[in-house]
């Protein structure tokens, strides 16, 4: 079993004082390694499962960073591409009293959104049993056209695919929002969150929404991200829930993508729904309580320790 994960590889830097405008100069810490596929295949590999990522960094510090964490993590970085002339995509982010949060992004003219069927490495997909998409880095034509092949060759090997849609309001447009159904018509595990579950579907109200998933796009399981309230797996004949573990809360960011990580690492284990979902929970709760949106992934010893 193979997981591999395609998309953004970028550095975070983040504001020091909550509230603080991205138009005024302050304070700032990082960079800190990130780009939502990287940190849930970070969390894949710290669970012990085999992993890659198809991405694209520069020859730069930014790309270093990113790839020494990645590769100690566990993870595969031969998908990497670095290509020299471009520079290591990154976001800038401030959090809001009310926790929002606002970020500004270089990753469109950054070596990440440079990546296309010409300087990916598809040989990670050879023994890949399962990819995972997430609509954050559908920003270009290009890198649509490489998710689709690379979905055409997992699914020609009897692989599956998972699809996290991850819509942030700076990057979704029309455009956009074909890709997302592209990749929604190929999809065995969907993943939206709560605020996603309705926006590719024909429908307004989740349920309905659901139900459409499995019948019109043939869906097998809608994980339901739902934050502070925990998380619900739907599948056509079932139901599982879980409430949201109580933690004390230093920076969501990445929280999503660590749940995603565990709960398909477990899921291709072969773990049931309700262990997955139990382990992805885990996960998510203590990645919050460390600030730097890759810092708080999990290994299985270390969700022992923090919830002993």
């Amino acid at each position: 079993m193979k997981i591999v994960s395609l998309g953004e590889i970028v550095v975070e830097i983040m504001a020091t004082e909550i509230n603080q405008p991205l138009s005024e100069t302050g304070l700032f810490s990082g960079p800190f390694p990130s780009g939502a596929p990287a940190i849930f295949i970070d969390q894949v590999a710290k669970l012990g499962v085999d992993c890659s990522i198809i991405s694209a960094v520069g020859k730069d510090g930014f790309g270093d960073i990113n790839l020494k964490r990645l590769l100690k993590d566990g993870v595969d970085i031969a998908g990497i591409s670095v290509l020299e002339d471009e520079v290591t995509g990154s976001a800038f982010v401030t959090y809001q009293s009310n926790g929002d949060r606002d970020f500004i992004f270089n990753i469109r003219k950054a070596a990440c959104g440079q990546l296309s069927l010409n300087n990916a490495n598809l040989a990670v997909l050879d023994d890949c049993t399962h990819l995972h998409i997430m609509g954050s880095s559908l920003i270009n034509q290009n890198i649509v056209d490489l998710c689709l092949t690379a979905i055409d060759i997992v699914k020609s090997n009897q692989g599956k695919v998972s699809f996290d849609p991850n819509i942030r309001k700076e990057l979704l447009n029309e455009n956009m929002k074909a890709s997302l159904t592209k990749i929604l018509a190929n999809t065995d595990i969907y993943m939206p969150s709560e605020a996603e579950v309705t926006v590719l579907s024909s429908c307004d109200n989740d349920a309905a929404a659901i139900k459409e998933y499995f019948t019109h796009y043939n869906v097998s399981e809608v994980v339901l991200k739902q934050g502070s309230k925990g998380a619900t797996v739907f599948t056509p004949n079932s139901m599982t829930e879980i409430s949201a573990f109580l933690v004390d809360e230093v920076d969501p960011t990445g929280a999503g993508d660590c749940f995603g990580g565990a709960y398909i690492a477990c899921r291709v284990k072969g773990m049931s729904i309700e262990e997955s979902l139990s382990i992805a929970a885990q996960c998510g709760a203590r990645s919050v309580t460390f600030k730097g949106p890759m810092e708080g992934t999990s290994t299985r010893e270390e969700l022992l320790q923090f919830f002993q």
